[in-house]
């Protein structure tokens, strides 16, 4: 990965950060076009109020301009959490052209599903063995980019998790 992805995965690890001491939880994301950040988001699941689709890459996905969206394609999504399927669909309905995660998700990450993909969304190895972006959509797919920043904040993001509705009943 470039020292640009490493970059833009600190100003993630940053928001992440803040976002845990304010009580949420410490997951982070930006999106950058030509190397300029044009949105970012944290997690803001724990609200208040509760919300289950309020991930980090969502919220950076809604605060991108629209008249950026034509340049989808040439959009990196850097986060510091392997997105889930929620966020790795809205990524690839997007167009968003590149993914770069800081950590794998060992229990809902999307990396699973990525070779179940219908043909349209398919994506194809290069010589160097990077995932790249189908032809018509399927975001390239890199990570981890730093596990040893961002695993101790996907611990934290799962232990906290477990807390969470999600669904659930409660008592």
């Amino acid at each position: 990965m470039s020292d640009d992805h490493r970059q833009l995965l600190a100003r993630a690890v940053e928001l992440a950060l803040a976002n845990e001491a304010r009580g949420g939880l410490p997951v982070g994301a930006v999106i950058a076009l030509r190397g300029r950040i044009i949105a970012e988001g944290a997690s803001e699941v724990p609200g208040p109020p509760y919300h289950p689709g309020r991930h980090a890459e969502m919220q950076a996905l809604s605060r991108v301009a629209i008249e950026l969206w034509p340049e989808a394609a040439q959009m990196v999504v850097v986060t510091t959490l392997e997105p889930c399927l929620m966020c790795f669909g809205a990524c690839l309905l997007h167009g968003i052209g590149r993914v770069v995660f800081g950590a794998i998700d060992q229990r809902g990450g999307a990396s699973f599903i990525r070779p179940h993909l219908p043909p349209y969304y398919q994506t194809s190895g290069d010589q160097n063995g990077d995932q790249t972006g189908g032809p018509i959509g399927g975001p390239a797919w890199h990570g981890p980019l730093d596990p040893g920043t961002c695993d101790p904040l996907y611990q934290r993001t799962d232990q906290a998790f477990a807390k969470l509705p999600c669904g659930r009943p409660q008592p």
